[in-house]
């Protein structure tokens, strides 16, 4: 096992919908959910406290961190099995890094948050070591806090140079990997595969990563220009995903180039007062429903209790009702300790009506250039 890391114990592996029977093991729970919910309010007081450097981290501005907006973060999510025999999804969620780190990290500017979700096939063998060590990948990494790219993009590589270098772990096992971190003001999105982030900003859907599916333009020119091929929607005619970790039979040896890499896309964007929430979900859910539905759904659920717990619930159980056919994971982060506010639509001499949800679809297309 490379850097010292201890697997967790194999539960076994199962059946994925994108790749080849592995050996059959027990299903997990249907029904798991992971929380780590906590005030951020606190992380600013224990920032002065501890006079941590807020200014070395490159991602942030000082203006971060002066008297202003600053995100609250608060989080819920929900997993479920769905209709398939095994649970191949982890989550994770972390809304006080700074308490989460124990204070150790050098120049951790305040607040700051961690979520991921990862998608596993092929058995739970990547996806649980993946879940369990990515974040202490990236905080341990020699570019972070300074250069947090570089950082997430080594910690990617690294977790899947540990499967391939496990004695304990399936090392055909795979999984997709999409992880959220936010300091200050500044969220960096980092995904591999088909996982998706989307925020909410007033009500629009903003889509803040791509999905790496083997018939997406960008992803089978790469996958072609490095001697792969796609066969009806499948890399190899083996995996329904373009980028994932793990997946070792198909990737050949460590270091040689290959058409399924673990290597992330990123987007970084910084929060303003508009920005509402963030849904991050597994392919479950963005298979059966769209970026704007689940903003929509998320947002006046929000109105109506302002709990991301009961909102990642409705997503899944939504999802559910709509016929989905795989495991679901769903994680809603929002960025007030407020419940969205009431938008008031402009009265137009027009004779016909649109929904809230059909405006903003309508800006979204205009805004893609669709």
């Amino acid at each position: 096992m490379s850097g010292g890391v201890e697997p967790e114990t194999p539960p076994g592996s199962s059946r994925s919908g994108g790749t080849t029977p592995v050996g059959g093991k027990p299903p997990r729970h249907h029904l798991t959910s992971i929380r780590h919910c906590a005030s951020s309010a606190r992380i600013a007081s224990a920032s002065a406290e501890f006079e941590l450097d807020s200014g070395t981290l490159s991602l942030i501005s000082p203006t971060d961190i002066r008297p202003g907006f600053l995100p609250v973060f608060r989080s819920g999510s929900c997993a479920d099995i769905g209709p398939k025999s095994y649970m191949e999804d982890e989550h994770v969620c972390v809304d006080n890094l700074v308490e989460h780190l124990g204070l150790r990290g050098p120049g951790i500017p305040a607040p700051g948050a961690f979520y991921g979700v990862f998608d596993g096939h092929g058995g739970t063998d990547a996806a649980c070591f993946v879940r369990k060590n990515i974040l202490k990948f990236i905080t341990e990494d020699c570019h972070f806090p300074n250069n947090m790219e570089k950082a997430i993009r080594s910690a990617f590589v690294k977790a899947d140079h540990a499967i391939a270098d496990s004695h304990s772990l399936d090392r055909n096992s795979g999984t997709t990997a999409l992880t959220v971190l936010i300091f200050g003001r500044t969220l960096l999105v980092a995904n591999a595969g088909d996982c998706r982030a989307v925020l909410g900003k007033r009500g629009r859907a903003v889509e803040l990563s791509r999905d790496h599916k083997p018939n997406c333009t960008v992803e089978r020119l790469r996958i072609e220009n490095l001697g792969g091929t796609v066969f009806d929607g499948y890399l190899n005619g083996q995996l329904a995903v373009a980028r994932a970790i793990g997946d070792w039979h198909m990737k050949g040896s460590k270091g040689s180039i290959c058409p399924l890499t673990p290597e992330p896309e990123f987007r970084e964007v910084r929060l303003t007062e508009e920005d509402e929430f963030l849904i991050v979900g597994c392919d479950g859910l963005w298979d059966v429903m769209s970026s704007q539905c689940a903003v929509s759904m998320v947002r006046k659920e929000l109105m109506a209790h302002n709990d991301p717990q009961r909102c990642s619930h409705e997503l899944v159980q939504e999802a559910l009702r709509r016929d989905c056919c795989d495991n679901l994971t769903v994680v809603v982060v929002c960025f007030s300790a407020d419940p969205p506010p009431q938008i008031e639509v402009p009265r137009f001499r027009v004779r016909r009506s649109i929904s809230m949800e059909g405006l903003h679809t309508l800006k979204g297309a205009l805004d893609s250039n669709v």
